[in-house]
């Protein structure tokens, strides 16, 4: 069952009905994620120093305004709540409009109102009284932080809250060139005018709301489900073993480091599959890499995969230490500054 996104009471006058605020819409757009077409692993985002180009964790993190280009004045969080509104548990109804006075560009996002069990009766009061003089009310609400405009309308059985925009938040008409005048100003004739409203009228008929989909969406999804069964499902890699996980999901590396490691996954033998496959050095990942790359050798050459094992058991150590840093890359200057200083040169300096 669907969570409410508020709770609280709705107030006009005297009368309190305790409501719950539940989502009026659905998103159903596809969400696309960006991959690294070099091997198809998953793209992510840090917070990143601009000057020093080191990862900031969220403790370090304060909200400022920039108030000249390059010019900040830090808020505390007290700044933010001092300029909070002080209700938060009421949808406070300010006045009560005519349906017809508010422009569609105003509204924004639905959401419907659920009474609280026991409080039916004030709710369809409400609605009914709405509904019977052709008003709407107007209101304030708070959620979260951010005090908002909204409109609360019936609809069937309901009682809807949309969100409104503020004037200050729409554009005037008037900054664009729109044509002004009469008809006769554009000569248009008679004859012109009863054609389009004898076609209007033509291709007038009943709001069917759901004879209209998402075409594009409905496409878009086919050609996924397509993509999907020609490829048997998610491609992990780009190499011989098109279906292996490349070990850029499980850590990053920085500058050379990656370098070399993209260049490992290019053209994978027996070797470098057991390498990138022990990368992960523990866990049941990094254990069957390492078992199917020596069973591979040995089935080729059972006295040189003998010999390979040990060597690479001690490789894939170092660079399991190489791979416990992470790093974000660096800005050119950063780089200038910290040169030398290579996160997998230092592991692998490191016996630990």
């Amino acid at each position: 069952m669907a969570r409410p996104v508020w709770s609280g009471t709705l107030s006009f006058g005297l009368l309190n009905i305790p409501v719950s605020l539940m989502s009026g819409e659905r998103r159903t757009d596809i969400s696309f994620r960006m991959l690294d077409s070099r091997d198809n692993s998953p793209i992510r985002y840090e917070r990143v120093n601009a000057e020093s180009g080191e990862e900031v964790a969220w403790k370090d993190i304060v909200k400022a305004f920039e108030y000249d280009k390059g010019s900040y004045v830090v808020l505390e969080p007290d700044d933010i709540k001092s300029a909070a509104p002080e209700s938060h548990g009421a949808i406070e109804v300010e006045a009560f409009v005519d349906v017809t006075a508010i422009g569609p560009q105003y509204f924004e996002k639905p959401y419907v109102l659920v009474p609280a069990k026991k409080a039916e009766k004030g709710y369809v009061l409400l609605r009914e009284a709405l509904a019977s003089t052709g008003r709407i009310g107007i209101a304030r609400v708070v959620i979260r932080t951010r005090e908002s405009l909204c409109a609360v309308m019936p609809q069937g059985d309901a009682l809807l809250l949309l969100m409104m925009r503020y004037p200050q938040e729409l554009v005037d008409i008037g900054e664009y060139n729109i044509p002004e005048g009469s008809r006769g100003d554009y000569r248009i004739s008679d004859k012109e005018l009863a054609f389009s409203e004898q076609l209007i009228e033509t291709m007038s008929g009943d709001w069917q709301p759901e004879q209209y989909t998402d075409e594009f969406r409905e496409r878009l999804q086919a050609v996924i489900t397509k993509r999907m069964k020609a490829t048997g499902g998610r491609q992990r890699g780009r190499g011989a073993g098109g279906d292996r996980e490349c070990q850029h999901q499980r850590g990053r590396f920085h500058g050379a480091a990656a370098a070399e490691h993209r260049q490992e996954q290019a053209d994978p033998g027996p070797q470098e599959r057991r390498q990138v496959r022990g990368q992960a050095g523990q866990g049941q990942a990094g254990q069957e890499g390492q078992q199917e790359g020596r069973q591979e050798d040995q089935r080729q050459d059972p006295e040189k995969g003998s010999q390979e094992n040990g060597r690479q058991e001690a490789q894939g150590g170092l660079r399991m230490s190489a791979r416990l840093f992470h790093f974000c890359p660096l800005p050119p200057a950063a780089r200038e500054r910290r040169a030398g200083g290579c996160p997998k040169s230092t592991a692998r300096n490191d016996p630990a």
